[in-house]
């Protein structure tokens, strides 16, 4: 059992993996109708990381639930998500829940969201096992089936039934599993990609409305297709933490800065860095440091060192006008990457429209085929029979009457009659059945006698012995070790005591649990008669072995109840 059960759970792993790769084929595949046997091969293909995470996942779930008392199985959410996870090809199945968490990014909460809403499988348990034994009731009272045997099974103290239901619930939600699965790893994927494409734009560089009016309407198509992206997939406020952090002012470039400062002051150009002068300064790159301070380092030489300020001035505007256009031609460059990152991102498959399904090829009209002798001769025999009986003077034809009620309010009419008829039958049965229940439940039930010659011919009916004769019979088989038939026949001596009694009232038509439903003897025997019909339905329907231990114990609790019932005294004794 524990292979068949290793083998099932790899199996299960497998059509995970194909279920979600088919998912991700409806939402982002290229193919209009995807089927299923790409699926499967490609499932197929990641045999080996699917077991690896078949393995990983159980002893993960294991270990996090005993140490975590449980508490991780509503507070680790990101392992959900491993089958899709392993189907998309990304990182090493040993390190799956890292990969997981990766994957999902910002949709984490989701995920911990979605594996709360799946607290609904105990509703659905719950539903099934009330379902069945509605349906099982139904069977009994409306159709007149015995199911008492089934009804004992589908009982909520049988642990075999349990695990039927939980096997059932389980199973039904596999699907929304790998579906929840793979939504969610494309919605982690398209919010980390939209925070990647709010990056990008935001690196663009702005524009004047001057360089604006006389752009291209190619360069504005792109600019409000981005902005529109973008104010589609934000609409809400991103985190703090995702948005784009801007390039930290380095505590070496502000030394350099300040040294530039304090030499344009001990010169007396104060002006040639005051206001902006300095602005594409400071947006240059960190590759660009180095260069900076060298010409730092030359400009404090020419005004300290050589003490001539006016070579220092015209040195500071060169130096000044070649940074502004090093910052220009790098802006440049960032706006052509940031550019091409945005339309890149934008061609990925989650941003693109579904193929529309190809038309179908309209058929070709079939010609057909030129009628056989035969077939005309019966089209000739047709036409001129109803030529003959075509009457020659027709009769005058009656005047319309139109119907109070149009074709559409028959057929409403007709829909509600039915309905009504349906209800009235269902009525009727369930009056009968109420009727009849109430028959057995009366007062009190008479004793029936039934005919000698009609017992002797049938040995195994309940009053064709008395109790005591029963329970002889009984001891010899116990004596020669034949406990199961001990059983039966100390059983029908139970029913042959408690029908002589008036308690029951005995019909072979009836089952052992319709004697107990409609019992009416003293209530301090009810427990008992309960118990031994539930020994007897196991030893006997279910060939569950009895031995001496088990006779003994059937036996003893069987004497009370055969004997005789005390006679009542008379009034007034």
């Amino acid at each position: 059992p524990a292979l068949y059960l290793t083998l099932a759970w790899l199996l299960r792993g497998v059509g995970q993996g194909a279920a979600c790769h088919y998912v991700q084929e409806v939402l982002l595949g290229t193919q209009a109708e995807p089927s299923v046997r790409p699926s499967m091969r490609a499932a197929l293909g990641r045999l080996p990381s699917l077991c690896i995470a078949v393995a990983y996942l159980a002893f993960f779930n294991l270990i996090t639930m005993t140490l975590s008392l449980g508490i991780s199985l509503f507070v680790l959410s990101a392992q959900g998500v491993g089958y899709a996870a392993t189907m998309q090809g990304r990182g090493s199945p040993l390190k799956l829940y890292g990969l997981c968490s990766r994957l999902l990014g910002p949709s984490r909460g989701t995920a911990t969201g979605v594996r709360w809403l799946m607290v609904v499988q105990v509703l659905v348990f719950f539903n099934l096992h009330v379902g069945i034994n509605f349906l099982l009731y139904l069977a009994r009272h409306l159709v007149g089936i015995d199911l008492t045997f089934t009804e004992r099974f589908a009982s909520l103290d049988n642990p075999p039934w349990l695990m039927f239901l939980a096997a059932t619930t389980f199973a039904l939600f596999e699907p929304l599993r790998a579906a929840t699965a793979t939504l969610l790893l494309v919605d982690g994927r398209v919010r980390q990609e939209g925070l990647d494409l709010l990056a990008a734009v935001q690196q663009l560089p702005e524009r004047n409305a001057k360089r604006g009016a006389v752009g291209s309407g190619d360069a504005k198509g792109i600019a409000a297709a981005l902005l529109l992206v973008v104010g589609l997939l934000l609409g809400s406020p991103t985190p703090a933490e995702a948005a784009p952090a801007k390039k930290p002012e380095t505590s070496e470039r502000k030394a350099v800065r300040a040294r530039l400062e304090k030499v344009a002051e001990a010169c007396e150009m104060p002006e040639l860095v005051e206001g902006t002068a300095l602005k594409d300064f400071d947006a240059l790159g960190t590759a660009e440091g180095a260069k900076l301070e060298r010409f730092v380092r030359h400009l404090e030489q020419q005004a300290y060192d050589d003490d001539d300020c006016e070579s220092a001035a015209v040195t500071l505007e060169s130096g000044l006008a070649q940074v502004t256009a090093t910052a220009e031609a790098q802006a440049r460059v960032d706006a052509r990457a940031a550019t091409d990152r945005a339309r890149s991102i934008l061609a990925r498959p989650e941003f693109q429209d579904r193929p529309e399904k190809a038309p179908k090829e309209p058929k070709e009209e079939e010609v057909p085929e030129e009628p056989g002798w035969w077939r005309r001769f019966i089209d000739w025999l047709g036409q001129w029979l109803e030529d003959l009986f075509r009457r020659k003077d027709p009769l005058p034809q009656p005047r319309e009457t139109a119907l109070p009620l149009s074709g559409g309010a028959a057929a409403n009419v007709v829909v509600v009659a039915l309905v009504a008829l349906t209800l009235a039958v269902l009525a009727v049965i369930v009056v009968n059945v109420l009727k009849r229940r109430r028959g057995e439940t009366g007062p009190a039930l008479e004793v029936s006698t039934v005919d000698a010659a009609a017992l002797a011919g049938n040995p195994d009916h309940a009053l064709s012995r008395p109790p005591e004769g029963w329970a002889h019979l009984a001891d010899a088989l116990a004596a020669r070790g034949e406990y199961r038939e001990a059983v039966r026949n100390l059983y029908l001596a139970l029913l042959s005591r408690l029908h002589r009694d008036g308690a029951i009232l005995y019909d072979e038509t009836l089952s052992n649990w319709d004697y107990l439903r409609a019992f009416r003897g003293r209530p301090e025997v009810k427990a008992p008669f309960r118990e031994l019909t539930r020994r007897f339905d196991f030893a006997w329907y279910g060939n569950v072995p009895v031995g001496k231990d088990g006779y003994t114990e059937f036996r003893a609790i069987t004497a009370p109840l055969l004997a005789a019932p005390p006679a009542q005294e008379a009034a007034g004794a």
